[in-house]
């Protein structure tokens, strides 16, 4: 997801002063958490351990203290791009509001947050790997409308035309050159984000029926394999998938299991690592404890072709909060308890799954349309899951920590 530009945030703001990056800490051996965390962040306001403008700082600080082993950067192409004249625009300036809410704070795009990573990542002594993820079809890059659409469907979520694939491999090279500019290694990289829905890739299917064939996994595979030629020879690895936790096929949808078995077997095998979205709930978990499991259906997908048997899943998207995407958040405290307890169960079953590899956070500053972040839109609160997220990064060994205090179902 992306944020919009920022209407009424007052007078323009001045550019946040730099201190100097870091020196470098040696990093001091210590024993693994029970699970290697990551977190989404658009802002590099909240990422950067430099000098912070005003009304970040104290949000800063709670990222900063999570010490996460890995960054999840989407780089969304339909805004860095919009003709094929000229390249993408890796330093396109950004407002820094969320959804035209502030505190705002200007930054320079992708630029600025591969920056702002490389002095975190000197301060932390380590950690903070980065994982690309690539999204969003700029309009001259993408094929007609054609098949099941949804009602407003944008060329940003239509297939990649031929022409669009080799505009593609231009960008997954000038990131990587962005990467080795600020110094930054991008060794992991996801070709799409959420193939499976209309979103990301529409349409989904020819006619409006399950019983239609999924176009998607093959959209998906020409994808990769632009992704695959553009990073030939550099040492990167493919963590593929992004899928949404679609629950069973629908007619503008791809199920997880049905996604995965429409893969070639040359796609499938390039991956060093799967990934999944999955989201926690409160109802959901009341009713029927995980019986909406996105990342079991791939790994039972994944069991079923030898050379993905086993194969590392990370968990790069989950949160919780509002019921649904563009809906509010209850923040009443019993409803935040009941949130962070959806989400504790979440990380303890993952936790105790020895394929699961990583879990990413989405995102740290709420998302006003999707809100399940740590910290409101506003940076004028933390919720009760940063208290649970602190305890995992706090924690050693192979247990999970205790569930803090506020996280409990009434």
């Amino acid at each position: 997801m992306v944020l919009l530009a920022c209407a009424g945030c007052g007078r323009k703001a001045e550019p946040p002063v730099r201190e100097p990056p870091a020196a470098p800490r040696p990093a001091v051996p210590q024993p693994a958490r029970p699970l290697a965390l990551g977190v989404t962040e658009f802002d590099p306001q909240l990422l950067d351990p430099a000098a912070a403008p005003a009304g970040f700082g104290p949000t800063r600080d709670a990222l900063l203290a999570l010490r996460p082993d890995r960054v999840r950067l989407v780089v969304d192409w339909s805004k860095l791009q919009p003709s094929s004249a000229a390249p993408a625009d890796l330093a396109a300036q950004r407002d820094g509001c969320a959804r035209g809410l502030p505190p705002c704070a200007p930054y320079a795009g992708l630029r600025a947050q591969l920056e702002a990573v490389q002095r975190a990542r000197a301060a932390a002594g380590g950690g903070w790997e980065v994982l690309v993820v690539l999204s969003g079809v700029p309009a001259w890059a993408a094929t007609p409308a054609r098949g099941c659409e949804r009602p407003g469907t944008l060329p940003r979520s239509r297939a990649i035309s031929a022409a669009g694939l080799a505009g593609y491999r231009r960008l997954v090279a000038d990131v990587r050159a962005e990467g080795e500019r600020a110094g930054v290694p991008l060794r992991w990289w996801s070709p799409w984000n959420e193939p499976n829905h209309p979103a990301f890739v529409s349409p989904q299917r020819a006619a409006c029926s399950t019983a239609s064939p999924s176009l998607s996994p093959a959209v998906y595979a020409r994808i990769v394999g632009a992704a695959r030629s553009a990073l030939g020879g550099t040492g990167a690895k493919l963590v593929l998938g992004e899928l949404a936790g679609l629950r069973g096929p629908r007619a503008r949808g791809t199920a997880v299991g049905e996604f995965i078995r429409a893969l070639p077997d040359a796609v499938a095998c390039s991956a060093s690592a799967w990934s999944q979205h999955e989201y926690a709930s409160p109802e959901d978990e009341a009713a029927a404890p995980f019986a909406r499991d996105a990342v079991a259906e791939a790994e039972a997908a994944l069991a079923e072709r030898p050379c993905t048997r086993g194969l590392p899943v990370w968990v790069t998207e989950t949160g919780v909060g509002g019921p649904r995407s563009g809906q509010r958040r209850p923040i009443d405290e019993a409803a935040l308890g009941a949130q962070c307890a959806a989400q504790a169960a979440r990380l303890d079953r993952w936790a105790a799954d020895d394929r699961v590899g990583a879990v990413f956070q989405y995102t740290f500053r709420e998302d006003p349309f999707y809100p399940v972040g740590l910290a409101d839109a506003g940076l004028t609160r933390l919720y009760p899951t940063y208290a649970l997220w602190k305890a995992w990064a706090d924690a050693r060994g192979p247990a999970a920590p205790p569930r803090p205090p506020g996280c409990t179902t009434p």
